[in-house]
């Protein structure tokens, strides 16, 4: 059954009424409030697109409507030049909406888990792991998405050896799973005195993240272990058995939390980080069942696959998957990533119609 535009935003509108109700009612329970707060700001930026395509319609009808007139030429100039505005205003509108009511992706409205990993490179790869860091948390602060640091092992010098985050916010996964893979850069590190480039690189991994109803853990298959914490948090972190240790025993996943002052609050992180790598795993598989010319030129997930490469002498990026080059390197890293999402969300499309 098909709705007229009209109909669509009216039912819309009706739908954010009765939400805003059970946003009242969900408000002690955080996993109904949680979801039913992701389907209201779905649902409202869905009846913002069908109202501006709405406007868009009505003009282009007046704007064919002086055409087919043809008395006055010099309206007739103002409404070609306005439809050469309108029309691509509505072909983008319309795809907007199409990513959100049928996403290419079943997971991809969800929130994410990023891990990432200094490689190879010392110090200076670890430097590079928090400047994506950055780079990442800035692109979501722009969206105006929510981003909570989960852990941290973090270098003397102001790097990371590791760090892992959420990012929650309107289809965050449907924007950065093509970040998972190889990150490398090239460039002089603050400690080389000769001034020569070097070439590191960082790991990183984009987990959707999954609720319990996704993926259920059976008591069983957990082996959970505790320990005082180590490293920063002061002494009341480090004398008590707050870090958890989860093994999935079938995967032979492990999951280590220590930054929460509560054992429980670690436990509940952990098992979150544990759902999330599970239903990543599910996911890549789903991956290496397309078609190879699809994994060859997008990208399957293995955070193994060399990915882009961060050149700071050129200031030049580069996707290798689509061979995008662009030479905004600073930009970039400060979280303009949109050129660079929208390019790989093209091709992901070609590769589909193909397919």
């Amino acid at each position: 059954m098909s709705f007229t535009i009209e109909e669509k935003i009216k039912k819309l509108e009706n739908k954010i009424q009765k939400l805003e109700k059970d946003l009242v009612d969900f408000a002690n329970d955080p996993q109904k409030l949680k979801k039913t707060s992701q389907e209201y700001s779905e649902t409202k930026e869905l009846f913002g697109l069908y109202e501006k395509l709405n406007k868009i319609n009505t003009a282009i009808q007046e704007a064919q409507s002086t055409l087919a007139d043809g008395n006055e030429p010099e309206l007739n100039i103002l409404a070609e030049q306005e439809l050469s505005t309108l029309i691509p205003q509505k072909e983008k509108i319309e795809k907007q909406i199409k990513e959100i009511e049928h996403p290419s992706s079943p997971l991809d409205k969800k929130n994410i888990i990023m891990e990432i990993r200094a490689g190879t490179g010392g110090e200076e790869a670890a430097l590079f792991a928090a400047d994506l860091f950055r780079m990442y948390s800035r692109f979501a602060e722009k969206k105006g998405w929510k981003t909570q640091l989960i852990s941290a092992n973090r270098t003397g010098i102001g790097g990371f050896k590791e760090v892992v985050f959420s990012i929650e916010g309107q289809n965050v996964y449907s924007n950065l799973k093509f970040e998972s893979g190889v990150h490398r850069v090239q460039r002089i590190p603050e400690t080389e005195k000769s001034g020569r480039v070097h070439t590191s690189a960082a790991t990183v991994a984009v987990l959707p993240e999954a609720d319990e109803i996704d993926i259920k853990l059976d008591p069983k298959d957990l082996k959970i272990e505790t320990s005082t914490s180590t490293g920063h948090g002061g002494q009341s972190v480090n004398t008590t058995y707050s870090a958890i240790r989860i093994t999935h025993l079938p995967t032979g996943l492990v999951v280590q939390c220590q930054d929460e002052r509560s054992q429980h609050q670690n436990k509940a992180k952990a098992l979150q980080i544990l759902r999330s790598r599970l239903l990543a795993m599910e996911e890549e598989k789903r991956m290496r069942e397309l078609s190879a010319q699809r994994k060859s030129q997008i990208g399957s997930g293995d955070r193994s696959e060399k990915i882009r490469t961060y050149n700071w002498p050129q200031n030049r990026v580069t996707d290798h998957r689509i061979n995008l080059t662009l030479y905004n390197l600073e930009e970039i890293l400060d979280g303009e990533l949109d050129q660079i999402i929208a390019a790989l969300k093209q091709a992901e499309e070609q590769l589909s119609t193909k397919n």
